[in-house]
C-alpha cells in the first residue's frame, strides 16, 4: 500500500510531486512492503520507466556514468567540486529523488538524505521512498514522526520547499 505525507503539511503537493506519486501508485502490488522484500535497487528499477516517462533521470547503477551526480560546490571556472548523488533527478534539477528500504531508520538514512538535498544546487524537493516496514520498524511512521517535528517545531529551517515520504 502506497502512503505519502508532503511536509510542510500547511502546503500540499505540486502537479510535478503529484507525477512522482503515480509513478510509484502504478507499482504498488510489485513493491509493497507488507508482502515484499526488496532492496532499493529492484523498488527503484521497478519505478524507473515511470519516472522516466515524467522526464526523470534515473540511477541505473552504482558505476560511474550511471550515477546521478548533483552539484554542491563549484570551484574556478565554474567546475564542480563536491557532488552527491541521487536515486533520481527531475529534467529541471529541482526534484530528488531517495529510495531507501532497510538502512532508512536503521543506520538514519533518511537524515543523510535530507542534508544532501539541502545541499544540492537548485534543488526544491525531496522526495524520500521508503518501506512502511521494515522487520519490526515502522520505518514510515518513524520518518513521519521525525518530520513533523521538525517542521512543527520550527527551530530548523531547511532550504528545501517540502519534503515528500512515501511509504511503500
Amino acid at each position: 500500500m502506497i502512503r505519502y505525507q508532503f511536509f510542510p503539511r500547511s502546503r500540499g503537493v505540486t502537479d510535478e510531486i503529484q507525477k512522482v506519486i503515480n509513478c510509484f501508485k502504478v507499482v504498488e502490488n510489485e513493491i509493497d512492503s507488507s508482502c515484499k522484500e526488496l532492496q532499493s535497487n529492484p523498488v527503484l528499477a521497478k519505478v524507473r520507466p515511470y519516472l522516466e516517462q515524467e522526464g526523470f533521470s534515473v540511477e541505473t547503477s552504482k558505476r560511474s556514468g550511471e550515477r546521478i551526480d548533483v552539484p554542491v560546490l563549484f570551484g574556478n571556472d565554474n567546475r564542480i567540486d563536491k557532488f552527491f548523488n541521487a536515486d533520481a533527478l527531475s529534467s529541471d534539477g529541482k526534484i530528488v529523488i531517495e529510495v531507501e528500504a532497510g538502512r532508512a531508520t536503521e543506520n538514519n538514512q533518511f537524515l543523510k538524505d535530507i542534508f544532501e538535498a539541502s545541499m544540492m544546487f537548485d534543488v526544491e524537493y525531496l522526495v524520500l521512498a521508503v518501506r512502511n516496514t521494515y522487520r519490526t520498524h515502522k520505518d514510515f511512521d518513524i520518518i513521519y514522526n521525525f518530520l513533523e517535528t521538525l517542521y512543527i517545531s520550527n527551530r530548523l529551517h531547511l532550504p528545501l520547499k517540502g519534503v515528500l515520504l512515501i511509504g511503500y
